[in-house]
């Protein structure tokens, strides 16, 4: 069974950092894609990063872009995300993901290419 557990969350000012740890485990980690996304309240479900099975080929949302690291450690079996310069809209419960499948999911910026998910960490940004 595979689960995903995210931790290092909290709350931080403005221009702050936070870096969000997702612990996998019930299959081989190093062969799958991994993604983030956030969800603000009373928002939908969006798309923060994705990182490569290897590790060497990542994506990220425009809002994100030059702020936040996605990164894994295929010996821990861990993805993370470094997260600078962190602002108020980025306030939102942050869940990590893996599709069901190899390979980079078709439609990786969209939710439903995800079967796995995390249960998420809140990350509250003041102003």
């Amino acid at each position: 069974q595979v689960q995903l557990v995210e931790s290092g969350g909290g709350l931080v000012q403005a221009g702050g950092s936070l870096r969000l740890s997702c612990a996998a485990s019930g299959r081989t980690f190093s062969s799958y894609f991994m993604g983030w996304f956030r969800q603000a309240p009373g928002k939908e479900r969006e798309f923060v990063a994705a990182i490569s099975a290897s590790g060497g080929i990542t994506y990220y949302a425009d809002s994100v872009k030059g702020r936040f690291t996605i990164s894994r450690d295929n010996a821990k079996n861990t993805v993370y995300l470094q997260m600078n310069s962190l602002k108020p809209e980025d306030t939102a419960v942050y869940y990590c993901c893996s599709p069901s499948a190899y390979g980079l999911p078709l439609r990786y910026r969209q939710p439903e290419a995800y079967r796995y998910w995390g249960q998420g960490t809140q990350v509250t940004v003041s102003a």
